[in-house]
C-alpha cells in the first residue's frame, strides 16, 4: 500500500526546514497512509474515519515509533531526538512523553517523505506487517 510513495522524488528544499514543519508534514502524510489503507475496508465513512483516527494519533504514532527504533540510524534517531525536545506544548488530554514521541515520529516521516522516499515506504510496509 505504500507504492504512492515510491513514486515520489527526493527533494531538495530551498532551505532547510525545521523539526515541527517536519512534523506537520509528516503527520499529513501518514494521515494519507491510513486513508488509503482503509478506504477498500467495506465501513460506514464514520467508521473509516474512527479507524484512521486510531492510527494516527499520539498513542499509536509513538508505538509505531517504538516499533521502528530499532530500524533507524543515527542521523534519524538524532532527527528524532531533536523533534521531541522541540515539543514544549502537550494537550492536556495527552502524556508528554507520548505526545514528543508521536511529534519525533511525525519529524521523521515528513523528512523520510522529502528526502528518501524508498526508505518511507520500507518503513511503512514494515510498520503494516507488524
Amino acid at each position: 500500500m505504500s507504492d504512492w510513495i515510491r513514486s515520489q522524488l527526493p527533494q531538495e528544499p530551498e532551505r532547510d526546514l525545521g523539526s515541527l514543519q517536519l512534523a506537520w508534514l509528516g503527520d499529513a502524510v501518514w494521515e494519507l497512509h491510513q486513508r488509503l489503507r482503509h478506504v477498500y475496508i467495506p465501513l460506514k465513512s464514520k467508521e473509516l474515519h474512527l479507524s484512521v483516527v486510531n492510527e494516527v494519533k499520539a498513542q499509536a504514532q509513538s508505538k509505531s515509533l517504538g516499533d521502528i527504533e530499532h530500524l533507524l540510524n543515527n542521523y534519524e534517531i538524532n532527527l528524532v531526538r531533536r523533534a521531541r525536545n522541540k515539543t514544549k506544548k502537550f494537550p492536556k488530554s495527552s502524556d508528554p512523553i507520548v505526545y514528543s514521541r508521536a511529534t519525533g515520529f511525525e519529524t521523521l516521516i515528513g523528512w523520510l517523505f522529502l528526502k528518501d522516499p524508498e526508505r518511507l515506504s520500507k518503513i511503512f510496509e514494515y510498520l503494516e506487517c507488524k
